[in-house]
């Protein structure tokens, strides 16, 4: 029997989880520390811009592969690699404390294996969608994509549950819609991206994906349907 006077006062963070934050706030800690000139010297502040170039997703190379048929493995690493380098401090707080909460939500419920497949599923088809659609010559870097593959997880996990309950099964976007709305928002102040576009494509991956992810879960889908 647990002794629950041993317990931890909080439930520990699947070890995947915490791997990719690690992932995400290190080149973080680097950067920051690199600008404010406490390590590497005067060619520390341009760390950030250096990353961004060699790990960023750009749309013009991928542009450059479909239309050439060259697959350069360097480049094809980018769907993967941009989502653990950021634009600014603020952009990895934020990935990083939606990681945290996602993922560990996404993790007890679906197991670590879920996770990694929706985080860089996600990854991987925002940043195809951002190369497909848009002819946009800013990089495309940041977890965000990644975190809300995750949140569609969780919105798959809700739209069950709410289903099986007989509430509302829309009130299961409510967390995206609020997201999506805030960069909405953000967008008026700061200036206006394209980034949403790849983050609604990694949210949708992650809904879809989690139909097969969750034991039972396309069996009942097709009965919520049915049923509607």
């Amino acid at each position: 029997m647990n002794d629950p006077y041993n317990a931890p006062p909080v439930n520990p963070l699947p070890p995947v989880v915490v791997i990719l934050f690690m992932s995400i706030a290190l080149p973080e800690v680097v950067f920051s520390l690199g600008a404010q000139g406490w390590i590497g010297g005067p060619e520390a502040v341009g760390w950030r811009l250096a990353a961004v170039q060699q790990y960023g997703f750009s749309g013009d190379l991928f542009d450059w592969m479909l239309e050439n048929g060259r697959w350069i493995p360097e480049h094809l690493l980018r769907f993967v690699s941009y989502s653990f380098v950021h634009g600014a401090f603020t952009a990895t707080l934020f990935a990083a404390v939606l990681l945290l909460a996602l993922g560990k939500l996404v993790g007890e419920t679906m197991g670590q294996v879920a996770v990694v497949v929706l985080f860089f599923g996600g990854s991987m088809f925002g940043a195809l969608i951002y190369g497909l659609f848009l002819n946009d010559t800013a990089w495309l870097v940041g977890g965000f994509p990644a975190v809300y593959s995750l949140i569609g997880g969780y919105s798959f996990l809700m739209w069950q549950r709410l289903a099986e309950t007989g509430q509302q099964q829309m009130r299961a976007f409510s967390l995206i819609a609020i997201l999506l709305g805030l960069q909405l928002i953000w967008g008026v102040f700061f200036g206006p991206t394209t980034q949403w576009v790849a983050d609604l494509a990694g949210f949708g991956f992650g809904f879809v994906a989690s139909v097969l992810l969750v034991p039972g879960g396309l069996a009942r889908l097709l009965y919520h349907l049915r049923r509607d």
